[in-house]
């Protein structure tokens, strides 16, 4: 995980703060990168070659096996909805809304994400 003050920058959209998390050059190309926020671990997927939105901001705990390791998921494409699959179990959630193909009872917190010259910021409401 990389180490950067996340304390909430002044940048405000709406209802959100802005918290820088890491540098664009700590993200993994079509991979997870795991950052710390406000003591949750937040996984983020960049993805470089997709059309339209390329960075998603999604919880790292797995409610299924309770292990903190979405971050090492596989990413894919499934009815042409960008999802995960667990390294565990398997199943598949979206990046944009964190809901699970499988098990619709179960969903992961998603995040506002985005690239502002070079920084990594995640939005908190």
């Amino acid at each position: 995980m990389s180490q950067i003050n996340t304390q909430p920058i002044a940048a405000m959209t709406g209802a959100e703060v802005w918290t820088p998390v890491c540098e664009q050059q700590d993200l993994v190309d079509n991979s997870g990168v795991v950052v710390w926020l406000d003591g949750a671990q937040v996984a983020l997927f960049y993805l470089s070659a997709a059309e339209g939105k390329n960075l998603y901001a999604i919880d790292n705990h797995d409610p299924q096996s309770g292990a903190n390791v979405i971050g090492r998921g596989l990413i894919g494409s499934i009815k042409g909805e960008m999802v995960v699959a667990s390294p565990i179990y398997k199943q598949h959630f979206r990046l944009e809304d964190g809901s699970c193909l499988e098990y619709p009872q179960q969903r992961l917190r998603v995040w506002p994400v985005r690239l502002n010259q070079g920084v990594v910021e995640v939005g908190k409401a």
